[in-house]
């Protein structure tokens, strides 16, 4: 007798009006219609280049006895490659020999002018003995001057025998073997900053008059989606394509070499009325969304798609700015429906 009372319980709850209300009741996400300046756009093709990408080359002749490897990360001011000095070293020896010599003259003319100097008031000396000590003293200051600027010369050449990272990069070519002699201006390696990039992409001639500098566009890399800003715009065109170039900055560090698509717009923006793309219901054919009204009850409404940029589209139709619709569990909606609704969190 208890079982049979306990189970028309259970029927007589499961159909009172407050179950049958609960049981109406579908949990769904809602984003609010808004007034959006969109333009239609179209991806393009462009490539992330580094900002810093150099061919290191020779600065002075020279066998060259030693290179890092490709793909070797070098800090700024560490060695790239290095050519044999042995003989620079042994100039600089000689010319130091040279300037040693050049200054003892020097000394014994200093001293040869302050003694005929003396000697010359007490008229012991002829005054054309002065003047020409006075002359060779300064035909050897001049020499050693001379060699001097020789020494330094020397010293800049031995401090160029090793070719240094002009920046923080990579080696990602060698051109050169070691054991080569290399002329001055011979490339040595490719070397590449990795943490310094932009993008290159090319443009229509319609297209220029829709970006300017400091525009930002969408950069997307695989399923990957980032924002770069255009930065610089070349307003002509240097071949045949009649494409003009732009160059933009990524947010996000790109590899050098990589190819992304960058969204463009192709007409000028205007204001609509739009939503999140993931309001659209299709069903065979038919585009639709899901209005909720004031007592959350689900509407649903059909709607023709304009221009869409990036997330959001035009909606052409009963749904007007500050309407919230179903971006979550339109799916499985119906008209008349009565929602609890949470707010749409769009991804940044």
């Amino acid at each position: 007798m208890k079982i049979i009372l306990t189970t028309l319980l259970s029927v007589l709850l499961m159909y009172s009006p407050l179950s049958v209300a609960a049981g109406r009741s579908k949990p769904v996400v809602v984003d609010t219609a808004e007034i959006r300046q969109l333009a239609p756009t179209v991806l393009y093709s462009g490539i992330s280049l580094s900002k810093n990408d150099i061919r290191v080359a020779a600065e002075i002749e020279g066998r060259l006895t030693a290179m890092v490897d490709v793909g070797t990360v070098l800090k700024k001011g560490q060695a790239i490659a290095r050519l044999d000095d042995v003989f620079l070293e042994q100039q600089k020896e000689e010319e130091l020999a040279t300037i040693a010599s050049r200054q003892a003259s020097v000394s014994l003319f200093k001293k040869q002018q302050q003694r005929y100097q003396v000697l010359l008031k007490s008229n012991s000396v002829a005054r054309d003995q002065l003047d020409q000590t006075q002359a060779s003293l300064q035909i050897a200051q001049s020499d050693m001057r001379a060699a001097q600027a020789r020494l330094m010369q020397i010293e800049e050449r031995v401090k160029r025998s090793k070719i240094i990272a002009p920046f923080n990069g990579v080696v990602t070519e060698r051109t050169v073997q070691i054991g080569e002699w290399l002329k001055t201006g011979d490339t040595i390696v490719r070397f590449v900053d990795l943490s310094s990039n932009e993008i290159q992409v090319y443009i229509t001639t319609q297209m220029l008059n829709l970006i300017q500098i400091g525009s930002p566009l969408q950069v997307l890399q695989g399923q990957t989606s980032s924002t770069a800003v255009v930065h610089s715009i070349v307003p002509a065109s240097i071949n045949n394509s009649r494409l003009f170039e732009v160059r933009l900055t990524p947010q996000e560090n790109i590899a050098p070499g990589t190819l992304v698509r960058v969204r463009l717009p192709f007409t000028a923006a205007r204001s609509v009325v739009s939503i999140h793309r993931d309001a659209l219901v299709l069903r065979k054919g038919s585009s639709t969304v899901f209005k909720v009204n004031a007592e959350k009850i689900a509407e649903q409404v059909s709607i023709e798609v304009g221009v869409g940029d990036g997330d959001y589209i035009e909606v052409i139709g009963d749904v007007a700015a500050g309407d919230a619709v179903v971006v979550r569990g339109g799916e499985r909606l119906r008209a008349g429906t009565t929602v609890s609704s949470t707010a749409f969190k769009a991804k940044k």
